[in-house]
């Protein structure tokens, strides 16, 4: 399991945000496999329920902790006593459509809750490296059909993209004020964010999402709501962009934190992009049946219509890679779906898949190493 990160987070204190989320509990599941010591701090409410966290298990094997980002001196108290080496602050309020209900939570989440972690950073003593997950949503939307760059313009239109675009330059304002990466041996932290989106996977049972919309909907045998099968998204499984963020986190705790405290894109695999339809269609396919009908509420004309990331400067100077298409995406995304249908053992189910994916990143890899030393 330490093939990919070396050895890196064996044995190392990690404290994850928002670890009961649908990406929490891969990440900590993941962080688990490598023999990191996880403390979590969520909500006392788990996001939905069912929720992922609980059907693995997961609170048995990490120090559980309950509380809200957007307090200030509980931050600073859990970093205090739990003095973890790395953070991965990925808490937020995460649902497009409930930013727009909701956007003073919003934005109080997503923007100062990011403040207050790293001010807390800023007055604690032993945190090596922190990697801020935003979104791909923080850039300002042009209609481009190329994927934005990490030195593009950001912005966002709605509440939620606001609020990320937010954070990226409190992120950024923390950087070169308290953590600037020219006098990281007076700090010692590294700091980075990380930006990708429309990220899909098992155990995802969030509202106002396609993929968990679209498989609760197969498992009731009932029509997929889609509403706009013609928006393009950068899909992507969710251990495409943690294997970049646990690439990033590695490269904060060498040595070189300084040449790595920066945002950073994580994209799919594919540079033409795939519709909603083209989801549905293919997810009916691999799941054997069913159908979908066209909904769209007047809502959704905020939400932007096509988006892509450029993943360049990681393939570049992390030598990183998507290690799956977006076919592999939603045939991955079934079959974990399915095992949960059966009552599988479903801690065992997302080990299994998270060991797969290492097999085919490390052998990818080194392909790739190698096609790239023969040019």
């Amino acid at each position: 399991m330490n093939r990919l990160f070396e050895g890196v987070y064996s044995g190392r204190s990690v404290l994850i945000t928002g670890h009961t989320g649908f990406k929490g509990a891969w990440l900590t599941t993941w962080l688990l496999e490598m023999g990191a010591r996880v403390i979590g701090y969520s909500l006392p409410e788990p996001p939905t329920e069912p929720n992922m966290f609980d059907v693995l298990g997961l609170a048995e094997r990490v120090t559980d902790v309950r509380g809200d980002i957007r307090h200030q001196q509980e931050i600073l108290a859990l970093i205090e006593k739990h003095r973890p080496s790395i953070i991965f602050h990925m808490a937020a309020q995460p649902i497009v459509l409930r930013s727009i209900e909701e956007p003073q939570l919003t934005i109080a989440t997503n923007t100062m809750g990011t403040v207050n972690l790293l001010d807390a950073v800023r007055q604690t003593a032993g945190v090596d490296a922190v990697v801020s997950i935003t979104t791909d949503k923080v850039y300002e939307d042009h209609h481009w059909l190329w994927g934005y760059r990490e030195i593009d313009r950001l912005g966002g239109k709605d509440p939620y993209s606001a609020s990320k675009a937010m954070a990226e330059l409190a992120i950024h304002t923390y950087r070169q004020t308290y953590f600037h990466p020219d006098r990281y041996p007076d700090h010692g932290v590294g700091l980075a964010s990380v930006r990708a989106g429309n990220v899909i996977g098992g155990g995802d049972l969030a509202p106002f999402r396609l993929v968990p919309d679209s498989v609760q909907a197969l498992m009731r045998g009932e029509p997929i709501p889609i509403r706009n099968p013609y928006y393009v998204r950068p899909w992507q499984h969710v251990l495409v962009p943690l294997s970049g963020y646990l690439e990033v986190g590695r490269r904060l705790l060498t040595n070189n934190a300084p040449h790595f405290s920066e945002p950073w894109n994580f994209g799919p695999l594919e540079q033409v992009g795939i519709t909603v339809q083209e989801i549905a269609d293919k997810l009916i396919e691999i799941w054997g049946d069913g159908s979908y009908i066209h909904t769209d509420p007047d809502v959704n004309q905020i939400e932007t219509f096509q988006l892509r990331l450029s993943w360049e400067k990681a393939a570049q100077r992390l030598g990183w890679r998507p290690v799956y298409s977006w076919i592999d995406a939603l045939e991955e995304i079934v079959a974990w779906f399915k095992a949960y249908d059966r009552n599988d053992d479903m801690l065992a189910t997302t080990q299994s898949h998270i060991h797969h994916f290492v097999s085919q990143a490390t052998a990818q890899g080194a392909e790739w190493a190698d096609s790239i030393n023969q040019v």
